[in-house]
């Protein structure tokens, strides 16, 4: 992911796409970063908690505010080197079938199972409150 996110600095500097090469470039430090750390983790891993702190960021700034448009776009152009996203659907089968298998009458079972699974592919928030409605909550 490295290498794509030089190569793609790189393109974005040929084209001189200012809004592109900032976000890249943020990427490229977290990434330097997270490699010299005492306890490095998986490089989809930092893209997907970069992310976050952007969507976190979003519920700072009132709607429709310079810095709100730009946070959204910095995500979208994020979006290209994060884990392909599941969908609702997708994920309330995960959850019927985590249920199935372990039984489970207590959200923190299933989340526990389910959390490795949707980690930086689903919001974690919509995903409770899917469990709760499966187990009738």
């Amino acid at each position: 992911m490295f290498d794509r996110i030089s190569v793609d600095l790189k393109e974005a500097m040929k084209a001189q796409d200012k809004h592109k090469l900032s976000v890249l470039r943020m990427l490229k430090s977290k990434l330097i970063e997270n490699k010299t750390s005492a306890h490095p983790v998986a490089e989809p891993d930092v893209v997907i908690q970069y992310a976050k702190q952007l969507k976190d960021a979003l519920v700072t700034y009132p709607a429709g505010s310079d810095a709100q448009r730009q946070l959204e776009s910095e995500l979208a152009t994020l979006a290209a080197y994060l884990p392909a996203q599941l969908n609702e659907a997708d994920v309330v089968g995960l959850i019927r079938g985590i249920v199935e298998k372990t039984q489970a009458k207590q959200m923190g079972v299933v989340m526990k199972e389910l959390s490795p699974l949707i980690k930086g592919k689903f919001d974690g928030k919509r995903a409770t409150e899917l469990i709760q409605q499966a187990l009738g909550g």
